[in-house]
């Protein structure tokens, strides 16, 4: 297997980048394609001492930036090493393609280089997440800013696909984010989308899930519009954040803490693993006709990792074809 890598996005790039691709190379046993300037990779390798022989290099200069428009994609910066990677992928070149960079530019790329799945109308961010006991999804986490219900309903069944295919959950519970649980809650776009929910037997769908329920085990998919799912996923991951700060400075406050905090290090460093998103590496692009996995933008090597684990895992799975059969009866309006 052959996965693309967008060596030069995200807030740590090219050296963490490198680095995360390097171990997912050696403990997943999967090929590299780096896509990037040649030169720097290949200077930063040398600095940190890293070994990239056996990597590909797809060289280009350009780089796409977060200030960028994402329509440029495919324009003005059709040369940067996102819309190269793109390109690569929907010429062949690998299985996959994976960037930390412009969220915005991942969604163009998609929708427009790689293409969307037959009958899908909007590609969408589904990072798999933890709660106390497990994971689950969110869908969409911000592809999307506005939607329609129809675009929902396609988001709960790709979001069942592929948390049932890659994440082995049989017959996945999905549950809309709202303000409450009664079928009642919400607005006029809330109530729509419970009503094609409810109506959709191919979804096992379990009603509205308020978001303080989110963290334990409300569902196994939560789907909502992309800005209603970029604000949960956003404070999902500071509170976490906070969390951990605030256990941290608790044990290490006084002596007496800190031979506590040695009695149980190993119960704190599962709990800590347990809650930490960067285990699952950002989220799978669903609905575009080929693998496109999403890095966490602020990703260190171990996230790289963990995002080139899991974009193996989607490869694998061969959900393309699954997403397309399920979607194919949604009724959905340009």
């Amino acid at each position: 297997m052959k996965i693309i890598v967008d060596a030069f996005g995200g807030d740590n790039a090219p050296l963490e980048i490198i680095k995360g691709s390097l171990d997912a190379k050696k403990e997943l046993g999967i090929d590299i394609i780096l896509v990037g300037n040649e030169n720097k990779i290949k200077e930063c390798a040398k600095e940190n001492e890293l070994d990239i022989e056996g990597i590909e290099i797809i060289h280009t200069e350009e780089v796409f930036g977060m200030e960028d428009d994402p329509t440029s994609l495919t324009r003005a910066k059709s040369n940067t090493s996102m819309a190269l990677g793109f390109k690569a992928l929907k010429e062949g070149k690998g299985d996959a393609f994976a960037s930390a960079g412009s969220s915005g530019g991942m969604v163009v790329g998609a929708t427009l280089i790689a293409k969307r799945i037959k009958g899908v109308k909007r590609v969408a961010f589904a990072p798999v997440m933890p709660k106390a006991d497990g994971f689950f999804m969110l869908c969409d986490s911000g592809a999307n800013n506005e939607c329609r219900p129809e675009m929902v309903e396609q988001f709960a069944l790709m979001g069942s696909v592929y948390m049932n295919k890659v994440m082995g959950i049989s017959n996945p519970r999905v549950g809309q984010a709202n303000v409450g649980t009664e079928d009642h809650k919400g607005g006029q776009f809330q109530n729509e989308c419970f009503k094609v929910l409810k109506e959709n037997k191919d979804i096992n769908f379990i009603g509205n899930i308020e978001a303080r329920d989110i963290p334990f085990d409300a569902a196994d998919v939560i789907v909502c519009d992309g800005f209603t799912g970029n604000v949960i996923l956003k404070l999902y991951e500071g509170v976490a954040m906070a969390i951990v700060s605030k256990i941290k400075a608790l044990f290490t406050k006084s002596l007496k803490n800190k031979l506590a905090a040695a009695l149980v290090l190993g119960d704190m460093k599962e709990f800590k693993k347990s809650m930490d998103y960067n285990e699952y590496g950002g989220a799978p692009v669903l609905g575009a006709s080929k693998p496109v996995f999403k890095i966490h933008g602020s990703a260190k090597a171990k996230t790289v990792k963990n995002a080139l684990r899991l974009t193996k895992a989607f490869v694998e799975s061969n959900i393309i074809k699954d997403i397309e059969e399920s979607v194919k009866h949604t009724d959905i309006k340009e």
